[in-house]
């Protein structure tokens, strides 16, 4: 089943914010949008992220946000020139939803919640005449070079104008964001890096008694320190939570890069958690030094710092029982408690993923070199960043800069 090619349409392939951003930016300017998606409907991740808390973007500095992107803090700051986190709340504004700013400075919708943004964003969209279409997986191109998708129906092809590829990354498979498109970007010559987890949980090799205690058990208000392979020092505190096979949560994720870049490099990553971030290293050496009569090492810890449940764990599973005999080391271990990984989850149960089409594959449009008319977007970019609100407004500056590029194109296009 083939439809008749269009001069005047463009296809998005892929129903997530940046793929939705660019729709807009075309529609507005009066093209004809199609939207595939491989899911029964659009928005999936996006609606998943905002379950627990809509996080829009950050209102901290912009060069503390731009920062956030690390090794590609220039490119995305190229993004981001013309719609920045204020920019942001401006646009969901415009969609009827209000917005605040937390005490951690993210920015939230005022209901906590992505699907009423959502809806009246397809909302708008479709009276600005943007055609969805749901339940078409992408899946190359046809030897004519026609776009070809499975559908339920059986194997359909499409041609357009131009097309913005913003199918995602590599994690949460159920949700329509897989990779596969991947290798067949590389088979058409297009730069790119593997896919890698990114805002991800860790492996630690717990014993199975600690596994079967304590796992799903929270760590709140500790401090974990890193030193990562340029040697920069990093201490952040935050809160995170024991699985049965590691570490993950927040606290955790805004290392995982500097975790996983070691890992690759070293085959594992030590880094440092302080258990009594609020007591200084004099005060716990001097509460763990206190004579403790006949009371037990465990009861003494807790009744002199409430120490106890998955921290007092903890120092068992990480320190040596000669750490247990020495009152030096057990209170330097409580301020500074060595915590290795081995290994990251898998990729499917990443927030996100680092690694795909290199910035120096595409032009300043975000189109790719090897393929003119082709343009990329999104996560599928070769960027990574914490949460809080960069990957969203990333995702969303790189769409806007997507649908700007591509009628860049197409007037550029009809003028010959």
């Amino acid at each position: 089943m083939q439809q008749p090619p269009s001069s005047s349409s463009v296809a998005i392939i892929g129903g997530g914010p940046s793929g939705l951003m660019a729709a807009e930016v075309l529609a507005a300017a009066g093209v004809a949008v199609t939207v595939y998606d491989a899911m029964p409907s659009v928005g999936r991740k996006f609606l998943l992220a905002g379950v627990g808390g809509m996080n829009i973007t950050h209102s901290e500095p912009k060069a503390d946000f731009l920062s956030r992107y690390r090794e590609r803090e220039a490119e995305l700051g190229n993004l981001l020139q013309d719609f920045d986190a204020d920019r942001l709340r401006e646009w969901v504004h415009g969609l009827g939803v209000e917005t605040f700013v937390g005490s951690s400075g993210k920015v939230f919708p005022r209901e906590m919640k992505a699907a009423p943004l959502l809806r009246a964003w397809l909302s708008r969209l479709r009276e600005g005449g943007v055609q969805f279409r749901v339940r078409h997986r992408w899946l190359g191109w046809g030897e004519q070079g026609a776009l070809r998708f499975a559908t339920p129906e059986g194997e359909l092809e499409a041609r357009h104008a131009a097309v913005l590829l913003a199918l995602g990354g590599g994690s949460w498979k159920k949700l329509g964001s897989d990779g596969s498109w991947l290798p067949l970007l590389a088979a058409r010559g297009v730069a790119v890096r593997e896919l890698l987890p990114a805002n991800c949980g860790f492996d630690c090799h717990w014993t199975p008694h600690f596994a079967d205690k304590f796992a799903g058990q929270p760590l709140k208000s500790v401090t974990l320190e890193f030193t990562d392979l340029a040697g920069k020092t990093v201490r952040k505190t935050g809160e995170c939570v024991v699985t049965r096979h590691g570490v993950e949560g927040n606290l955790i994720y805004a290392f995982s890069a500097a975790l996983r870049d070691t890992l690759l490099a070293q085959g594992s990553a030590t880094c440092y958690l302080d258990l009594l971030s609020q007591k200084s290293a004099e005060q716990v050496l001097a509460e763990v030094t206190h004579p403790r009569g006949s009371r037990s090492l465990s009861s003494h810890l807790q009744s002199r710092l409430n120490l106890k449940g998955v921290r007092a764990g903890l120092l068992r599973e990480c320190l040596s029982k000669e750490a247990f005999n020495d009152m030096q080391q057990l209170a330097a271990g409580i301020k500074r408690l060595p915590l290795t990984v081995h290994a990251t989850r898998p990729i499917d149960e990443a927030i996100s993923t680092a690694g795909g089409v290199r910035f120096e594959a595409m032009d300043e449009r975000l189109m790719l070199k090897a393929l003119p008319g082709v343009f990329c977007a999104g996560e599928m970019l070769d960027w990574e960043a914490p949460t809080g609100g960069y990957l969203l407004t990333a995702c969303l500056a790189s769409g806007r800069a997507a649908g700007l590029g591509m009628l860049d194109w197409l007037r550029a296009a009809a003028a010959v």
